[in-house]
C-alpha cells in the first residue's frame, strides 16, 4: 500500500540508532502515529503542502507543526521579515529592539500585564513562569492540571505515584532523572473540579504557584476559573495560565480574557512565532520582578529571528481575519466529522475548540487501532490525518470540503471494521503507541 513512502521510514529506523528516542518531540515519532509507514521527515513545506522525502505531496489536516505554523507553513510575510532579520545578522554582542517591541505587543494585548520574559521554547517558558511564581510568593508546592511539558518541576508529580499524570494529556510520563527530592512539589488536580483543589490547599499551607491551562476541549462550569482565581488569591498563590495550545487560536493573544480569567502570568509559544522558535511570559510587574532576584539567562533567548517571527505573525493576525477564519473552518470540519459519522454509524465524540478540533472514538476495545487505521486510510489518499486538526489560516473551504469527502470514504472503512472487531487486522503495520513509551531500535 504504500511503496511510495520509503526514504522516511528508513531514515527514522537509522535515527533510532543514533537520538534516544528517535527525535525531539515525542508527538512526532512514527510509532505515535502509523508505524512503519509514516513519512517522517520532509522536504519542504508551503500553505498546507507537505513534501516528503520521497517527493510525494501530502494535504496536512494533522497538526500543522503541532499548532506552531498557526498561518500556514513558509507564510510569505513572516518568511520576508525573518530574511530580513538574518541579513542584519540574528546574534550581535548588543540586544535587538525588536525584543522591547515584542514586550510592548504583549502588554497592549493583555493591559493586565505589565511586563515579559522571552524564551524559545514553551518547555523553557513553563520552567521560567514556575520559577517566577515560586520567587514571587515565597512558597514551594505547585499545583496544577493540564499538561505542561517535560520539566523536572511538572515530573516530578510522578515520582509519588507513576500514573498522577495520565489524566493530563500524555499518559506513561516517566520521572527517571527527576530528584526523588521533588516528590511531593507538584500537585495534580483535575481540571472543573474546584473542590479537588480545595483539599490540596488544605492539606499543604505552601502551595506558591497554580498552573493550568485556562481551557483545552473541556469548557470551564460552575464559575471553576472565578473560583480558582479566588483560591490564588485566598492562599497567596501565583496564578499561572499556560497558553501554549489555546493562545492566538481563538482570540489575538490568549484564551483566556473571553474566558474572563484574568492570571498572574501567562504563556504562550508555538503559533506567537508561526513555528519559529519564541516563547514568552507575560505578567503583572509584582510578580514578574521577581524574575531579577533569580538566575536565568540564555544566549539564544536574546536572538533576533524569534522576535521579529513574532511581531510579523501577530500583524498578520491583527490586520486579516486568521481568528474568524480558524473558527469558520474548524466548524466545517467538526460539522463533517459527525456527518460522515452519522451516515455510516461510526461512534465517535467530536469536540472544539473549533480552532483545534478533535474527535474520538468510542468503541474503546479498538480505539487505538481505529485510530491508527484512520490514519493508514487518509494517508493512502493523499492527507496527513489524525483524529485532531490544528486549523490553520491556509485551510481553504475547498481543502475542507476535499478532505471530508476522504474521510467520508474512510469513515465507511471504520464503521466496518467497528461492527466486525478486526481493525488491527487491517493495519499494514502495528497499533500506534499511546502515551510515553520506550523506543527500542
Amino acid at each position: 500500500m504504500f511503496n511510495h513512502i520509503v526514504k522516511g521510514p528508513q531514515l527514522w529506523e537509522r535515527a533510532k540508532m543514533r537520538i534516544p528516542g528517535g527525535n525531539q518531540l515525542l508527538s512526532k515519532r512514527a510509532e505515535m502515529l502509523l508505524p512503519g509507514y509514516w513519512p517522517s521527515y520532509y522536504a519542504h513545506a508551503s500553505g498546507i503542502r507537505v513534501t516528503d522525502l520521497d517527493g510525494n505531496a501530502w494535504i496536512d489536516f494533522a497538526s500543522m507543526g503541532v499548532g506552531a505554523c498557526i498561518l500556514g507553513y513558509a507564510d510569505p510575510e513572516v518568511n520576508a521579515a525573518v530574511h530580513a532579520a538574518v541579513d542584519q545578522g540574528v546574534a550581535t554582542s548588543l540586544n535587538c529592539p525588536e525584543e522591547v517591541t515584542l514586550a510592548e505587543t504583549l502588554c497592549r494585548l493583555h493591559p493586565w500585564a505589565h511586563m515579559a520574559r522571552f524564551a524559545r521554547t514553551g518547555g523553557e517558558a513553563m520552567a521560567m513562569a514556575v520559577r517566577i511564581a515560586r520567587a514571587a510568593s515565597g512558597k514551594d508546592r505547585v499545583a496544577f492540571c493540564g499538561y505542561h511539558g517535560w520539566s523536572d518541576w511538572y515530573l516530578a508529580s510522578n515520582i509519588a505515584d507513576a500514573n498522577n499524570l495520565d489524566a493530563h494529556l500524555l499518559a506513561g510520563l516517566e520521572p527517571s532523572g527527576v530528584p526523588r527530592a521533588l516528590q511531593g512539589t507538584a500537585l495534580p488536580f483535575a481540571y472543573n473540579d474546584i473542590d479537588a483543589l480545595e483539599c490540596l490547599v488544605a492539606s499543604h499551607a505552601d502551595i506558591g504557584a497554580i498552573v493550568m491551562e485556562p481551557m483545552r476541549h473541556q469548557a470551564p462550569t460552575n464559575g471553576f476559573l472565578e473560583r480558582v482565581r479566588a483560591v490564588a488569591d485566598r492562599i497567596g498563590a501565583v496564578l499561572v495560565v499556560d497558553e501554549m495550545t489555546s493562545g492566538w487560536r481563538t482570540a489575538i493573544g490568549g484564551m483566556h480574557p473571553s474566558l474572563g480569567l484574568t492570571p498572574d502570568i501567562a504563556v504562550f509559544g508555538k503559533a506567537m512565532g508561526n513555528g519559529f522558535a519564541i516563547s514568552a511570559v507575560i505578567g503583572k510587574r509584582e510578580v514578574m520582578e521577581a524574575a531579577q532576584g533569580t538566575f536565568m539567562s540564555s544566549t539564544s533567548w536574546s536572538e533576533r529571528i524569534g522576535p521579529v517571527a513574532a511581531l510579523a505573525t501577530i500583524a498578520k493576525m491583527e490586520t486579516q481575519p486568521v481568528v474568524a477564519h480558524l473558527e469558520q473552518i474548524g466548524a466545517r470540519i467538526i460539522a463533517g466529522w459527525e456527518r460522515a459519522a452519522a451516515a455510516h454509524g461510526l461512534r465517535i465524540q467530536a469536540e472544539g475548540p473549533a480552532a483545534m478540533p478533535t474527535f474520538r472514538f468510542l468503541d474503546s476495545a479498538q480505539g487505538l487501532a481505529l485510530s491508527t487505521l484512520f490514519t493508514q486510510e487518509m494517508l493512502a489518499r493523499g492527507y496527513l490525518a489524525t483524529s485532531g486538526v490544528y486549523v490553520s489560516f491556509a485551510h481553504t473551504t475547498q481543502d475542507v470540503d476535499a478532505y471530508l469527502d476522504a474521510v467520508d470514504a474512510v469513515f465507511a472503512i471504520l464503521a466496518d471494521a467497528e461492527k466486525k472487531q478486526n481493525a488491527a487486522a487491517r493495519l499494514a503495520g502495528s497499533v500506534k503507541h499511546a502515551g510515553f513509551k520506550r523506543l527500542t531500535s
